[in-house]
């Protein structure tokens, strides 16, 4: 008698841990994958948003103002008047960029 309950509740219980592995699959899109993936596509739109005049900070900290936008996916900023570096844009930091204008905007 024993065994024959046991071979009945072993189908439901493959059944419970795939429902288990459907919903912790969900859980790492939703949590995990998805606003990375939306934090990547808005960091990408800034970078190429970039126009002559925007102040900027580099991921190495470094705060300039953009003087140039070349074709090869490169900037030409102002780092003190007169010094100007080449960087890439994935170069660019959105949150340091975005609190530093932030900043400056609150300081007038």
């Amino acid at each position: 008698m024993m065994n024959s309950t046991l071979l009945q509740a072993a189908p439901n219980a493959g059944i419970m841990q795939l429902v288990l592995l459907g919903g912790m699959i969900l859980v790492f899109y939703f949590f995990m994958i998805r606003p990375q993936s939306q934090k990547a596509k808005k960091a990408k739109k800034f970078q190429e948003d970039l126009q002559k005049g925007d102040k900027i900070v580099t991921i190495a900290g470094i705060h300039g103002i953009v003087n140039k936008v070349n074709e090869d996916s490169t900037l030409q900023i102002e780092v003190s008047p007169g010094s100007f570096i080449k960087i890439e844009k994935s170069a660019i930091s959105m949150e340091w960029s975005d609190q530093l204008n932030k900043a400056a905007a609150t300081s007038k």
